[in-house]
C-alpha cells in the first residue's frame, strides 16, 4: 500500500510535525507500506522527493533539532499519481490541522487519516468548539473572544470583558495548538501584553478563566463507533503546560494511565467520546479535560485532530497502555481512513 506522509507546513508547529512524523515513519509497517514521504517548508512551498526523504530521515528527536529546509513547488505531483493508496497529513495547526489540507485531499478524492473538513476546521478553532460544545451540554470553563479589531478599536470594553472572567486567565490564539503563543495572566496589568502576543499569532483571541484543576487526556479512535482510551495525565513542570514543557525540557511528568478512581475513568473516557462525537470528529482526536480540585467536575478543554505522534506524545502513548501498540494503532487509523473513503458515496477510488 503506498502511503504518502506529509509534514512541516507553515504553522508554528512545524518542527513538532517533523518530530512526530519520524515516528510515524519509523513505526509503519514496511512490508504493508510504501511510506512516500512528503514535505512542507515554513512557506508552504512542497519539498522535492529528494528533500522530502533527507527531512524524514534526519536525526533528532527533539523540536528545537530539525533543520530547516527550502522547498520549491505548489504540489507534490505525487498525490496525482493513481497509486497513491491513502495519505497520512501529520500536520499540526493551521494549514493542516484546520480542514485544509483535507479539503485538497477531498478534491483529489484521496483517502486520508483523520477527521474531515469540517470537523477539523471546528476543532482548531477554540472559541467555535467551545460553543458547540456548550450547545449540546458539555462542560467548559468560562470563556470570551476577542478580534484584532475589538482590541484595537474598543479596547477598554474588550478589557473589561476578559477580566470579569476573573483571575487568573489564559489567553490563547484561537486557532494554533501545541500551547504556541498562549500566557498565563494573574495581573491585570499583565492582559495588554498577553492579547498582543496571541494576536501575533491569530486575528482572534480566546480568553478563558484559569481554574485550580489536573490535566486530563484521552485518546479516541474511530468512526462512527469511536472509543476512548484510558484516560493519562499532564503534571506540569512550569507554571502550566507550555510548548517547552511539551517538547524541550524534560520537567514534566507524564501519567499513563492517570492515577484515577474508576468512576472517573469511565466519567473521562464517556465525555471525551461525547466531545468527540459532538465536534463530528473521525479517526482519531485527542481530547483535553481538567479536573476540578474543588468538586471533582470534569470540564471539555480542547480537542486535537491530529495529536502529537512524538515519541513522548501522549496520544499513542494512551492507546499502548491501553492495549494496542503504536504499530497496530497506525495500521488501524489507515483502516479506519480506506473504510471512511469507501462508504462514502460518489468517490472515483473507493469501492
Amino acid at each position: 500500500m503506498r502511503l504518502g506522509l506529509v509534514f512541516g507546513g507553515r504553522s508554528g508547529e512545524h518542527d513538532v510535525s517533523v518530530v512526530s512524523a519520524r515516528s510515524v515513519a519509523a513505526a509503519l509497517d514496511r512490508e504493508r507500506y510504501e511510506v512516500v514521504p512528503m514535505a512542507i517548508d515554513r512557506a508552504g512551498r512542497w519539498a522535492d522527493p529528494e528533500t522530502s526523504a533527507s527531512v524524514l530521515a534526519g536525526s533528532g528527536d527533539r523540536p528545537d533539532e530539525v533543520r530547516r529546509f527550502e522547498g520549491s513547488t505548489g504540489l507534490d505531483q505525487r498525490l496525482l499519481e493513481p497509486s497513491m493508496d491513502v495519505v497520512f497529513p501529520v500536520l499540526h495547526g493551521p494549514y493542516g490541522e484546520d480542514g485544509t489540507i483535507q479539503g485538497l485531499l477531498e478534491m483529489l478524492d484521496l483517502p486520508y487519516v483523520g477527521s474531515g473538513v469540517a470537523a477539523s476546521a471546528v476543532c482548531m478553532d477554540k472559541g467555535l468548539a467551545k460553543r458547540l460544545l456548550v450547545q449540546v451540554g458539555l462542560p467548559t470553563p468560562p470563556w470570551t473572544e476577542l478580534t484584532a479589531g475589538d482590541w484595537s478599536k474598543e479596547r477598554e470594553t474588550a478589557r473589561a470583558q476578559c477580566l470579569e472572567l476573573g483571575l487568573p486567565l489564559f489567553v490563547k490564539p484561537a486557532r494554533l495548538g501545541s500551547s504556541v503563543g498562549i500566557s498565563k495572566v494573574s495581573e491585570a496589568s499583565a492582559l495588554e501584553a498577553a492579547v498582543a502576543k496571541a494576536l501575533e499569532l491569530d486575528t482572534t483571541v480566546v480568553v478563558e478563566r484559569g481554574v485550580d484543576a489536573r490535566e486530563i487526556e484521552v485518546s479516541v479512535l474511530g468512526n462512527d463507533r469511536p472509543r476512548a482510551s484510558l484516560p493519562g495525565e499532564v503534571v506540569p513542570g512550569h507554571e502550566f503546560y507550555d510548548y517547552e514543557d511539551k517538547y524541550l525540557d524534560d520537567v514534566c511528568e507524564l501519567r499513563a494511565p492517570a492515577p484515577l478512581e474508576p468512576e472517573q475513568v469511565e466519567r473521562a473516557r464517556e465525555l471525551a467520546v461525547a466531545a468527540f462525537s459532538t465536534l463530528g470528529c473521525e479517526g482519531m482526536a485527542r481530547v483535553d479535560l481538567f479536573l476540578e480540585r474543588t468538586g471533582g467536575a470534569f470540564l471539555v478543554n480542547e480537542v486535537n485532530t491530529i495529536p502529537g505522534f512524538t515519541s513522548i506524545s501522549m496520544y499513542p502513548r494512551l492507546w499502548n497502555v491501553s492495549g494496542l501498540s503504536y504499530e497496530r494503532l497506525l495500521d488501524e487509523l489507515v483502516d479506519l481512513a480506506l473504510d471512511r473513503h469507501r462508504r462514502r458515496p460518489g468517490g472515483r477510488r473507493g469501492g
